[in-house]
C-alpha cells in the first residue's frame, strides 16, 4: 500500500472510531441517582398507635344539675373558681319549701307539747288505777269501779303512745321537706374546679330529663389527676395489656413525647362508625417524669410498645420493597436485589435477622423513576 493511500485510510478510519465512540457514548446506560442509607446496629420496637385522635379526661368529673326546675338564687361560684368538697355551688329559689319546713318544725314542737300532756294524763289515770284495785281487794269499792278505773288508764296510754307517734310523724315530715330543699341546691362532691356554669342569676335551670340532652348546670373537674383515653384498632386489642409502656404525644406540645403506661383496656368494643370498631384504652404519664400542663379536652396520640430489640441490624422500613426485599448498593456500580429474613417492625425501622450486615448500604429512594435490580447508580448525598 502506497504511503498516499494510507494517508487516506488511517484518517477516515480514525473519523469512524469516533463517530462509533461518540454514539456508544450518547446510547450508554446513565447511572440513576439514588438516596443510600448505612445498615447500622440499634433499637427496634414494635408498636401500634390509636386509629383517631385520643382525648386528655380527667379522673373525676361531673356534671351537675339540679334534680327539679327553679329560679337561680345563689351562683356562689364563677368559672374557673377552684372549690372544695362541699361546698356550696347554686341555689334554687326555695322559700316556699323554707315555709313548708319552718311548718313542719313548729308541728313537732306541738306534738311534743301533747305527748307530755297525753303523757301526764296517762301517768294519773294509772295510779288512779292501782288505788282503785287496792280499794277492791279491801272491799271498799265494786268490782264494776276497779274494772273502769283499769280501763281508763289503758286508754290514756295509748294516748300518750298516739302522741308519741304524732311527734315521730311531724319529724318524718320535717326530714321530707329537707329533702325537698336538698334539690334545689347543688354541693361539690370532690375538690376540684368550675370547668363551665350554665345559666347566670336569676335564670331558670331546668333539669335534663331522660333522653333530652340539656346541658349541665355546672360542670366539675379534678384537674389534678388525668389520663388519655384513645381509641385502638379491635385487631389490635388483644396485643393490649395494663401495664404496657407507651408513648403520648400532644397536638399542643408539637415534637414532644411522654413516656406512661396502660392503665385500663375497654372490655367492649365501641362501634362509632359502622367500618371503625374500636377499643378505648386508658393511659397514665409516669410520675417520675416532669408532667406537662394539660388541659382537659387536649388532642393525644398513644403509641403502645409491644416489644424491644437492642443492637440489632436494622434497615429502615421505607427501605422495603414487597416481600422483605431491598436494593443493595453493589461493588460493580449496580443495584443489587436481595431477599431479607426480617423480625420486628415499625414505621421506621425494621429487624433484619439475614441478608444484611451492618455497612451495607441500601436504596430508601424506591419512589425515584428507574430505581431497579441491575441498573447503574449514583448516590445522591444532597437528599440526605
Amino acid at each position: 500500500m502506497s504511503s498516499t493511500l494510507i494517508r487516506r485510510v488511517v484518517p477516515a478510519l480514525l473519523i469512524v472510531c469516533l463517530l462509533g465512540a461518540g454514539v456508544w457514548w450518547s446510547k450508554r446506560p446513565k447511572p440513576v441517582a439514588v438516596v443510600l442509607t448505612a445498615i447500622d446496629l440499634g433499637r427496634v420496637e414494635s408498636s401500634i398507635a390509636n386509629t383517631r385522635a385520643g382525648t386528655v379526661e380527667a379522673c373525676l368529673r361531673t356534671k351537675l344539675s339540679a334534680t327539679i326546675g327553679g329560679r337561680i338564687e345563689v351562683l356562689a361560684v364563677k368559672e374557673g373558681d377552684k372549690v372544695k368538697k362541699g361546698q356550696l355551688l347554686m341555689k334554687l329559689w326555695n322559700d316556699d319549701q323554707q315555709a313548708q319546713s319552718t311548718l313542719a318544725l313548729t308541728q313537732v314542737e306541738t306534738a311534743r307539747k301533747r305527748v307530755t300532756e297525753a303523757c301526764t294524763v296517762a301517768a294519773n289515770a294509772e295510779r288512779e288505777a292501782e288505788r282503785q284495785s287496792a280499794l277492791f281487794q279491801q272491799g271498799f269499792v265494786s268490782g264494776s269501779r276497779d274494772e273502769q278505773a283499769r280501763a281508763d288508764a289503758q286508754a290514756r296510754r295509748a294516748g300518750c303512745d298516739a302522741a308519741k307517734a304524732d311527734v315521730a310523724q311531724a319529724q318524718a315530715r320535717v326530714a321530707a321537706t329537707r329533702v325537698e330543699q336538698s334539690r334545689t341546691v347543688l354541693y361539690a362532691p370532690f375538690a376540684g374546679t368550675v370547668a363551665k356554669i350554665v345559666g347566670e342569676l336569676g335564670e331558670y335551670s331546668t333539669p335534663s330529663p331522660p333522653g333530652v340532652p340539656t346541658p349541665p348546670a355546672i360542670d366539675l373537674i379534678d384537674d389534678t389527676c388525668l389520663y388519655v383515653r384513645a381509641p385502638m384498632d379491635e385487631v389490635d386489642a388483644p396485643k393490649i395489656a395494663p401495664g404496657q409502656s407507651v408513648r403520648i404525644s400532644f397536638d399542643a406540645l408539637p415534637k414532644q413525647s411522654f413516656a406512661g403506661k396502660v392503665k385500663r383496656v375497654a372490655p367492649y368494643v365501641s362501634a362509632v362508625e359502622k367500618q371503625a370498631r374500636t377499643v378505648d384504652i386508658d393511659a397514665t404519664l409516669n410520675a417520675d417524669q416532669a408532667a406537662p400542663h394539660l388541659l382537659v379536652g387536649y388532642s393525644a396520640n398513644v403509641e403502645v410498645v409491644l416489644a424491644v430489640r437492642e443492637n440489632v441490624v436494622r434497615v429502615p422500613t421505607s427501605a422495603l420493597q414487597e416481600g422483605a426485599k431491598v436494593l443493595v448498593a453493589g461493588a460493580d456500580g449496580t443495584l443489587q436485589q436481595r431477599a431479607l429474613k426480617t423480625g420486628l417492625a415499625n414505621w421506621e425501622f425494621t429487624e433484619v435477622l439475614e441478608g444484611l450486615s451492618a455497612g451495607d448500604r441500601v436504596v430508601t429512594s424506591l419512589e425515584r423513576e428507574g430505581v431497579k435490580p441491575g441498573v447503574l447508580f449514583v448516590a445522591d448525598d444532597a437528599a440526605k
